[in-house]
């Protein structure tokens, strides 16, 4: 039994592994393993990789259960202490994964780390899915050291500390494999989208920390595996507003239900003003399944263990300190 298993989720990605796989082979290397868990995939990579990665794991799965339910069911066939969620889209470097375990060794009171995300084509900048630890603000927006918005900075050391995050891309997430199933695992309602923040959230309410350690440095191609899309628009507003019902304070959700169906509809308006109804109904998709999913949120945000207060919410709306200026992650704190 290996102490760290990479967990790669695929889902018809043979391109992404053919580019990106041979980084994490040659880069995991000592008591780590690499394992291939694939989502049904209907193309060739199970052939490609029996050829050329015959050594290498696969977790067979049926038929794709999306991000949140491949991982569940992948995980549950792992046996390590620690399990590394890696995007079948990521490159890895000499060293990466010692960083992260070595950290989850000494603090017992963190549930995940993540390295820091840079980008592959444009590698002196941090990568917009995680960049160097991601946070949330009060109205559900996401942000990171690194990246707010659209707005992404060069990497130039600023975020080198290593520091307590809200939380860790699911690009590349180390978790401890008994915490992750502690907390029931990703939501697979969600599908994609919104889970790893979601599971985060729920960690941090029992009592464990989520932490970024940027001595551990890969890079994300970023929206490779599912690109920009009224699907993933979907998905997103939707986990979204599922994910701050389930977590957030009641103080929280009283302001979310007022402020955010006036930002989501602007958000609406601007697709349809831009030529994209689709995206616009998008958003309106999400929200009535939003309410659909009204009973059974209820039912989950009662089994949400909470132990202590999070204090990592940021109480404020990253979105307006952005359209007054804020380009930078500095700029927000």
């Amino acid at each position: 039994m290996s102490k760290l298993s990479v967990v790669i989720l695929n889902w018809n990605g043979r391109r992404h592994l053919e580019r990106f796989l041979p980084s994490v082979v040659a880069h995991t290397t000592g008591d780590a393993e690499v394992i291939i868990a694939d989502n049904g995939s209907t193309d060739d990579t199970i052939v490609w990789l029996r050829l050329a990665y015959p050594d290498i794991r696969v977790i067979r799965l049926d038929r794709n259960y999306g991000f949140a339910g491949g991982y569940n069911r992948a995980l549950a066939e792992v046996d390590s202490e620690y399990v590394l969620l890696l995007n079948s889209d990521v490159e890895t470097t000499d060293g990466w994964w010692q960083p992260l375990v070595d950290l989850l060794d000494s603090e017992s009171d963190v549930a995940a780390v993540a390295p820091k995300l840079r980008s592959v084509e444009r590698r002196d900048e941090f990568e917009y899915a995680g960049a160097a630890g991601g946070f949330i603000d009060y109205l559900g927006y996401p942000f990171c050291r690194g990246r707010i918005l659209s707005a992404v900075e060069r990497d130039e050391g600023q975020y080198d500390t290593r520091r307590d995050i809200f939380w860790g891309s699911g690009a590349a997430l180390c978790c401890r494999r008994e915490v992750f199933f502690e907390m029931g695992g990703f939501d697979e309602s969600f599908f994609a989208h919104m889970e790893e923040i979601d599971l985060q959230w729920r960690m941090q309410l029992a009592g464990y920390r989520i932490v970024v350690e940027p001595r551990s440095v890969v890079y994300h191609l970023g929206g490779g595996t599912l690109p920009v899309s009224s699907r993933k628009i979907y998905l997103n507003h939707r986990n979204n507003l599922a994910m701050l019902y389930k977590c957030s304070t009641a103080m929280q959700r009283c302001v979310v239900a007022v402020v955010r169906p006036v930002t989501d509809l602007v958000e609406a308006l601007g697709y349809l003003f831009t030529l994209h109804p689709q995206r616009a109904w998008a958003v309106v998709r999400a929200w009535l399944s939003f309410i659909a999913w009204h009973r059974r949120l209820a039912v989950k945000r009662r089994n949400v263990v909470r132990k202590k207060k999070v204090a990592g919410v940021y109480r404020f709306s990253v979105v307006v300190r952005y359209l007054f200026g804020a380009r930078k992650f500095k700029n927000m704190m």
